[in-house]
């Protein structure tokens, strides 16, 4: 939503009669155009890649593998802790679809005293 107000912004400003009397703002403002338009289709294209990886359930918990996981593997070996950070997050992201699973299992079930107990646990 922000790229796009970005984006709008920029197109006014190129309409913007001051653009025809001087030729050095005409310059800034398609600069600054051209800059709004590749960080929003980089941010659309961000948003189909994420979307169609993840499920929507998983979506904020997942991050994309090239920008968090990969960089920070490369590093372990040098930063001991941030090997352990990596697989506690791991563990907690295997948990978390662990327990999704379950509570997606309970809902489907009839709502009997035992399952709403188990589902509010």
């Amino acid at each position: 939503a922000m790229s796009k107000s970005a984006v709008k912004i920029s197109s006014d400003l190129l309409s913007n009669p001051l653009c025809e009397q001087e030729p050095s703002f005409l310059e800034m403002v398609t600069a600054f155009d051209t800059a709004m338009k590749r960080m929003d289709s980089f941010n659309q294209e961000k948003v189909s890649v994420r979307s169609a990886e993840e499920g929507p359930a998983e979506a904020p918990f997942v991050s994309h593998p090239k920008t968090y996981s990969h960089p920070l593997t490369r590093f372990s070996s040098v930063f001991p802790s941030l090997n352990m950070a990596v697989k506690r997050r791991e563990q907690t992201l295997q948990d978390y679809k662990r327990l999704q699973s379950k509570v997606e299992k309970y809902e489907e079930k009839e709502r009997t005293g035992p399952v709403l107990a188990k589902l509010h646990q």
